[in-house]
């Protein structure tokens, strides 16, 4: 990590983060890379009047930015894509293998790097970013996020005079190799927390378009082993939309647990994939198939609480309706029990109360031999939020 510090007439001392340190000297000398935009904009279009980086720093940014990006632009080299339609820029999904070598090539020239489901590197800067934030002295720190839709963006924090805002680089690549800046936009933060466990958590003075007013960054590493378990067995369960995680249940009363609009998120833990039902109805024998395996319920019970139907031998499609800001969970636990079953002690995050232990679950599971496995109780307790409502 690199500090820069200089003193102002005041005596106050401003400690400024480089995001990327390594990157200005090591690529000083490397191709020639786009240019960056030529105004800041707000997320409604409008220019940046008022904002605490000036033009010349904000170019500077999103200069730095592209010299970051050529330091994965092998690692994008075959996502970004050209529409052959329209020419409009466009890039394929990254698999996680390939996000992970970004972090890590991004984390070898110094930068503070991040995916989805992976560990922040060089997170140490951001931690004195908020030290240094909150003792009222400004600062200003760089993320870079390996996106896997084949973008990468450079997200800067900046506080100063009591003022917070983020600056968000979005950076492409042009025919496979080339990259560009996309989008650069300032927003004001209202407020900005850094939780016990290591989620910095922020939210906007407004909400930008198709977004939500509070964002947050894991910043302290999770265990490989817990991510491991957390996607495997959490990833995809819903707080909100019904009752596996919000209530206490065992081997004796499952059947308590199901309702129909649970299959799409266990067929998707079960597949991979969404589910699509023909003509809005699921055949028995996968319904049937996939409830029994990942819960201890009978086919008759299933038959009974599912609205089976008999005439077509189906079962009625129930959508999930997406509901705003809901909680997540991730395992920051595990014992593996003699009987060959896992409990998994799951803290549920809720960022839009500011809170990483909202409650806790104890989620107990047996794996099985061909890689599938059975949820078979959970047990939960409230902590800093009242638990979801019963669905």
């Amino acid at each position: 990590m690199r500090i820069r510090m200089r003193m102002l007439s005041m005596g106050m001392a401003v400690i400024f983060l480089t995001g990327c340190g390594a990157v200005r000297q090591e690529l000083s000398e490397s191709r020639e890379v786009s240019g960056p935009s030529e105004t800041r904009k707000t997320e409604d279009g409008r220019e940046e009047a008022d904002g605490l980086l000036t033009r010349e720093k904000r170019l500077e940014l999103e200069k730095e930015a592209l010299r970051a990006a050529d330091q994965v632009g092998e690692v994008y080299k075959n996502a970004a894509a050209v529409s052959e339609t329209s020419g409009v820029w466009g890039a394929a999904e990254l698999t996680k293998e390939q996000c992970l070598e970004a972090v890590r090539l991004l984390k070898e020239a110094g930068c503070v790097s991040v995916s989805d489901h992976i560990n922040m590197e060089n997170y140490e800067e951001v931690l004195v970013f908020y030290d240094t934030y909150v003792s009222g002295r400004e600062a200003e720190v760089t993320v870079y996020q390996a996106n896997r839709d084949g973008t990468l963006t450079a997200l800067t924090f900046v506080c100063r005079d009591g003022r917070i805002q983020t600056c968000h680089i979005g950076i492409g690549w042009r025919d496979g190799d080339t990259p560009e800046v996309t989008d650069t936009v300032v927003r004001d933060i209202a407020e900005m927390k850094l939780t016990e466990k290591g989620y910095l958590i922020y939210g906007y003075e407004s909400a930008p378009a198709h977004s939500v007013l509070r964002q947050y960054l894991r910043v302290k590493p999770l265990s490989d082993r817990c991510r491991e378990l957390t996607e495997k067995y959490v990833y995809g369960l819903s707080y909100v939309n019904y009752n596996v995680l919000v209530t206490n249940w065992n081997e004796d009363n499952a059947e308590d647990i199901l309702t129909p609009c649970m299959f799409e998120d266990i067929y998707r833990i079960d597949t991979g994939e969404n589910l699509r039902a023909e003509n809005g109805m699921i055949p028995a024998d996968e319904y049937e198939r996939i409830m029994t395996q990942y819960f201890p319920v009978t086919e008759q019970q299933v038959r009974e609480k599912c609205g089976y139907d008999k005439n077509s031998r189906s079962y009625p499609y129930e959508m999930i309706l997406g509901k705003q800001y809901p909680p997540f969970g991730e395992v920051v636990d595990y014992t593996e029990n003699a009987d060959g079953t896992i409990t998994l002690y799951v803290d549920g995050v809720w960022p839009d109360y500011d809170s990483d232990c909202a409650f806790v679950n104890r989620l107990t599971v047996r794996p099985f031999e061909d890689g599938t496995f059975r949820y078979l109780s959970n047990v939960i307790e409230k902590r800093e939020l009242d638990i979801p409502g019963n669905q």
